[in-house]
């Protein structure tokens, strides 16, 4: 598929990659030279230096024969207006990144009216990553699946919890457990965990459940569930804008510390419920004076990575009991990796994954359509949810009689309202969302997990 992506900020330089990666025919449009020349070399894909909006820069870039176009800059009029320009001299279809709070009510309005594909808001997405977190704060990570219907947590296993030593196909009927194990972290390998597998402490394990047996299987473990009922925030960015209102909804107080007053001001008078303080978010008296040691949560959102990381270090060693760290930059992975800062959200990645579900939906093939993918443990592992349609070969058999190629597993079945916990005598039918973890495989269509 070609495909042009304007804007090679920390959203496009990540889009590009994965897109590249993937087989697409990738260009990236943007006005810095350096970024550009930089990208295009690193990728090896073909760059143009320009205004994204302007017919003659599209027209350097090949949009006369492009599939899809992806305006993701951060200056949300040029992602629309670069749009329209693709849209009115091409017709292909157009993705635009909006991340102001005042164009996100009229989403909707601009998608129809300018015959968007998708609109996309990395800020609104992490806000909502961190609200799942919050209210299930014995996980390190939430993503969702079958419209909430159905979560996939990551957590940390205690070094006392039962769950130690314990084989993952005794799980089950020692706990009476509706959860389905799906992959382990271990020593910074991954596994699939078949029902072999024994589990050890400090293992970073995802599971796949509805949110009633997850709460369920938490309290059977001993995780706690001790609700968050407030947040200390520190950054006052659009991030934090969606979050305070996210967690207004949910009864959780929340205390923002932002040292630019204007932008204190604006978050004062949009959110009376919210304690707004005007003050340097990195100096450590003032967030002593705000309750850091006694704050059931702390969310780091400054716009400076190298901040975020310390300053959740301190808040863990302070005292916080929930700690959620932002970070943009994938350098970091390896440092981060090590230094145990509980859950992280990666704002670029959760729009990456949005935009690569699309494009495979683009490329789908008969009898299924991917909805949802999720890039796991630094893109070792994938989750991706299908729809199954009418005449797929893995439709109307056991799933004991499937031939399955290493590394696949299928997490749960979604059949209406029904979650099945997928077991060997278990028939996937047309209309089930199936949900498939892999390590080390792409999947563009459900019959990939088949070995030909």
């Amino acid at each position: 598929m070609n495909i042009i992506i304007v804007g090679c900020g920390k959203v496009g330089s990540t889009l590009a990659a994965q897109l590249n990666a993937e087989g697409n025919n990738v260009t990236i449009i943007d006005q810095d030279p350096i970024k550009v020349k930089a990208l295009a070399n690193k990728l090896d894909i073909m760059g143009v230096i320009g205004n994204g909006a302007s017919r003659s820069t599209q027209k350097d870039a090949g949009i006369d024969n492009t599939d899809l176009l992806v305006a993701v800059t951060g200056n949300d009029e040029l992602n629309l207006l670069s749009c329209l320009v693709a849209k009115k001299s091409a017709n292909c279809r157009t993705i635009a990144r909006l991340k102001n709070p005042e164009y996100n009510i009229d989403a909707p309005y601009f998608k129809n009216e300018l015959g968007l594909a998708m609109v996309i808001n990395p800020e609104l997405a992490a806000a909502k990553e961190i609200a799942r977190i919050l209210n299930f704060p014995s996980a390190i990570k939430i993503e969702t699946f079958a419209k909430g219907r159905v979560e996939l947590l990551t957590f940390k296993l205690p070094e006392e919890s039962r769950l130690v030593g314990m084989q993952v196909k005794d799980v089950a009927t020692k706990l009476r457990s509706g959860v389905t194990f799906c992959t382990v972290e271990r020593d910074d390998e991954i596994y699939i965990a078949n029902g072999n597998f024994i589990f050890g402490e400090k293992d970073i394990i995802s599971i796949i459940a509805s949110p009633q047996s997850a709460k369920a299987f938490f309290k059977k473990i001993g995780y706690s569930l001790q609700p968050i009922k407030d947040s200390l925030i520190v950054g006052g960015g659009p991030i934090t804008y969606y979050l305070c209102d996210l967690l207004e909804g949910s009864g959780i107080s929340c205390t923002v510390v932002e040292k630019d007053i204007a932008r204190c001001t604006e978050l004062a008078n949009e959110f009376e419920k919210v304690t707004v303080i005007n003050a340097d978010p990195t100096d450590e008296d003032t967030l002593k004076e705000e309750g850091i040691a006694h704050a059931d949560s702390f969310v780091s959102l400054t716009g400076l990575d190298e901040e975020n990381i310390l300053l959740s270090l301190f808040a863990k060693r302070s005292g916080s009991r929930k700690i959620i760290t932002k970070i943009n930059r994938i350098d970091f992975d390896d440092i981060t990796s090590q230094l145990d800062l509980d859950s992280i959200v990666y704002p670029k990645n959760i729009t990456a994954n949005t935009i690569i579900s699309y494009v495979r939906a683009m490329n789908k093939t008969v009898g299924s359509n991917i909805e949802t993918v999720y890039s796991l443990f630094k893109g070792r592992v994938e989750a991706a949810e299908f729809t199954v349609s009418e005449g797929s070969p893995i439709v109307g058999k056991p799933l004991m009689e499937l031939s399955l190629k290493p590394g696949v597993l299928i997490a749960t079945i979604q059949r209406g309202r029904t979650q099945i916990t997928p077991r060997g005598q278990d028939v996937i039918a047309p209309g089930d969302s199936v949900v498939i973890v892999t390590k080390g495989l792409t999947l563009n269509s459900i019959t990939d997990i088949l070995n030909k």
